[in-house]
């Protein structure tokens, strides 16, 4: 699709260490994601052999190839090359031929065939400005069939900016200090001052005006993680569809 030349180049955003082989390469250790919480309330709310999910923001692909199994096709998007080398390779080895991958972000994506009935997405947004936050949920929910859910998952700020400096150094003290074993305080420090993690009063409005019925929400008791259950809502869709010059 021809783009607007204002539009966002969303792999310029995906953060630089994520475009290196070397760090991708030890990424899965790093981050030591456990899929099955989030694929249970999935599979809890009809995920099964007919279904199609999108894995936005898939990375190494650790809940797509999860996912697969359970599920008649996984769509994983991933705007970095290097993430997304790692992902095939590792379908490959296991054999897995029900996920498609394509090394796109979800600004970029073009959805072909039915609209899907899962998307899953797991610290992708914090890349994106808010503008484009909400651009890329109308989008999400224009892929969806009516009653679709949507599990998002991401460091989202669910206190007030009054409160950043005690709530910040809370999380940070308690972090590792060794980058191979997880995120150490100076990398959480550069995604505080130069990623995009919004709070939860400004994202949760952009969820309802995509579509979106929040159905169940968690915030972490850090309060710079939450987790939602959404359900797309068609009467509510004003957001919903392709952004045009």
């Amino acid at each position: 699709m021809t783009r607007p030349g204002w539009y966002l180049d969303e792999t310029t955003h995906a953060g630089p260490e994520h475009l290196e082989p070397e760090y991708v390469a030890g990424y899965d250790r790093k981050s030591a994601f456990d899929p099955a919480p989030d694929l249970q309330v999935l599979r809890g709310l009809g995920l099964g052999a007919g279904s199609t999910l999108i894995d936005v923001g898939a990375g190494t692909g650790t809940f797509s190839l999860a996912a697969a199994p359970y599920c008649k096709r996984v769509i994983a998007l991933d705007p970095s090359p290097a993430m997304v080398e790692v992902l095939v390779a590792k379908a490959r080895k296991l054999n897995v031929t029900n996920v498609e991958v394509v090394n796109l972000g979800i600004l970029e994506y073009e959805r072909s065939g039915e609209l899907v009935d899962f998307v899953y997405s797991k610290n992708a947004l914090h890349h994106l400005p808010d503008f484009w936050k909400a651009i890329a949920l109308g989008r999400i929910a224009a892929f969806m069939k009516p009653g679709g859910v949507f599990r998002l998952r991401d460091l989202v700020y669910s206190f007030d900016p009054k409160d950043a400096a005690k709530v910040f150094e809370a999380w940070l003290s308690g972090v590792t200090s060794d980058p191979a074993a997880g995120w150490t305080r100076p990398e959480l420090e550069t995604h505080i001052r130069g990623e995009f993690s919004t709070y939860s009063w400004l994202l949760e409005p952009m969820l309802t005006r995509a579509g979106f019925e929040i159905r169940d929400l968690e915030y972490a008791e850090s309060k710079v993680f939450a987790a939602y259950t959404c359900v797309v809502q068609p009467q509510m869709r004003v957001m919903a569809g392709e952004v045009t010059a």
